[in-house]
């Protein structure tokens, strides 16, 4: 060795080194670099726990969330026996409900008609949703264990009624991590002033697990999609001191032996500095096609069928982000305060049904038709899973004189793509629509199922925590065989 390369060696060991400085002074600079960056990825790769078993049938999950609760009597479940009933006591036992303000049986303000070729029965209200009546698979006999939205909700989400556990979208960025690496694996879409439904944003959270799997929360309309995401001073100094930071907790985190929650956070700040350029580029849509843009109702007049085009941009950023390869995209309703729907619960129509559920209709219908289109179009259907569903259903007979109570004991959600059937109906409820009684469905049967639909044998899918082996399914779940294509 020559005393040149002795004495910038020392150099190199005794100083503070820039980082520009190592790279500029060392031959293989660029390449030490580029393998500590694949060394980066493999380390937050160890974070993720892989329970994949079997080959996945979708990639990604698109979570169109009723929040407030559908009335699936007056959408995917006709009951012509209510009509016969109309106006009469519901007959048999009435159990309690979250008011004890009822009245009599009150049919269908819409009627059904058979769409597709599979005759699949939709109600007036979703005639845009009709049009696909051949991509859904509606399962009519969902129930849930509460009838409060808060605990409805979290359930819904976690598998559990209160807050601390993981949503479904940080168990499945926990299970099968993110396939961007400029965006995170699960993402919350809000526009319009929509808001969390009742619980908050802890519906969203990672619970015990790792930072990196929590939601983030993207604003579709505004311009400052996330907070703080443009950044306040120059690139290069703003880089530079992610370095020192990251230098620094790195040194930390060897203190802790490589703790995985200290680790995810450091990766957090990673994933924070790419989301600056990745979701200002994501939330452009100006080079999306006038005939797209159409399709989902962007830019309508705001008399026309879709009143609130907001959620129809949530629709379309929500193929984009599966396109660039998020794993988990949940969707949120703009508020609604009529018949007692307020901002959290927008569905939730105790009274004046036929016009709260009809503006509510008006917002989504369009918007989630056109997404199933595209995703078509595109060849990314099969490999999306579209899940529509709210806490519980709506009772047969009415609240007061016009509206509808809360229903847990049988109602109806929809997937569609990604592996399960399409025009196929699973399951059914009584002749009311009052409670399952064929095919009886869980959440813990939901989510181990699309869960398998993913590649993840949800019983293998499990975080040690307070001493025992948690999962989304807790000691539940069966996964809906027959429902998969």
């Amino acid at each position: 060795m020559t005393r040149k390369l002795r004495t910038e060696n020392r150099e190199l060991r005794t100083a503070n080194v820039s980082r520009r400085a190592l790279l500029s002074r060392t031959s293989t600079g660029f390449g030490m670099a580029a393998l500590a960056g694949l060394m980066q990825d493999e380390s937050q790769a160890a974070l993720v726990h892989r329970a994949k078993r079997f080959a996945p049938k979708a990639r990604s999950v698109i979570f169109c969330y009723m929040s407030g609760g559908v009335s699936h009597i007056d959408s995917f479940d006709p009951k012509p026996l209510l009509e016969k009933y109309a106006g009469k006591p519901m007959p048999g036992e009435v159990k309690k409900t979250q008011f004890n303000n009822n009245g009599t049986v009150q049919p269908s303000h819409w009627a059904f008609k058979q769409h597709g070729q599979s005759g699949m029965p939709v109600s007036d209200l979703f005639p845009h949703m009709a049009t696909v009546a051949d991509e859904l698979c509606v399962i009519r006999s969902m129930t849930a264990k509460f009838s409060e939205h808060a605990q409805g909700n979290f359930f819904m989400h976690s598998g559990f009624p209160f807050l601390g556990y993981p949503s479904v979208g940080a168990w499945t960025s926990y299970g099968l991590g993110t396939e961007s690496r400029d965006l995170p694996g699960y993402v919350v879409l809000q526009s319009g002033g929509a808001v969390a439904p009742h619980g908050g944003v802890g519906l969203f959270s990672n619970g015990f697990l790792p930072a990196q799997h929590q939601a983030s929360i993207i604003k579709a309309d505004l311009a400052e999609a996330v907070a703080n995401i443009r950044p306040h001073q120059p690139r290069d100094l703003q880089r530079r001191q992610l370095d020192f930071i990251g230098a620094m907790d790195k040194r930390f985190a060897s203190t802790t032996q490589h703790d995985m929650h200290i680790e995810a956070a450091i990766s957090n700040y990673e994933m924070a500095w790419r989301m600056q350029a990745a979701v200002p580029e994501l939330c452009d849509i100006s080079g999306e096609t006038a005939a797209t843009k159409q399709l989902y109702g962007i830019g309508q007049d705001t008399g026309g069928s879709n009143s609130m085009p907001e959620y129809a941009r949530q629709c379309l950023l929500a193929r984009r982000l599966v396109e660039r390869g998020v794993r988990f995209v949940e969707l949120s309703c703009l508020p609604q305060n009529i018949g007692g729907g307020q901002a959290p619960n927008p569905w939730d129509q105790h009274g004046q049904i036929k016009k709260g559920h009809g503006l509510m209709a008006q917002q989504v219908d369009q918007p989630i038709a056109a997404l199933i289109k595209d995703l078509k179009s595109r060849g990314l259907l099969d490999s999306t899973l579209v899940i529509w569903a709210g806490e519980f259903g709506r009772t047969p007979f009415a609240q007061g004189s016009d509206g509808r109570d809360h229903n847990p004991y049988g109602f109806s959600i929809w997937m569609a793509g990604g592996g399960v059937k399409g025009g196929h109906i699973y399951g059914a409820t009584d002749d009311f629509g009052y409670h399952a009684i064929e095919n009886v469905c869980t959440v813990y049967d939901m989510w181990a199922t699309v869960l398998h639909l993913m590649g993840i044998d949800h019983e293998q899918l499990t975080y040690r925590f307070s001493g025992r082996d948690l999962r989304l399914t807790d000691v539940h779940g069966n996964v809906l065989r027959d429902i998969i294509a």
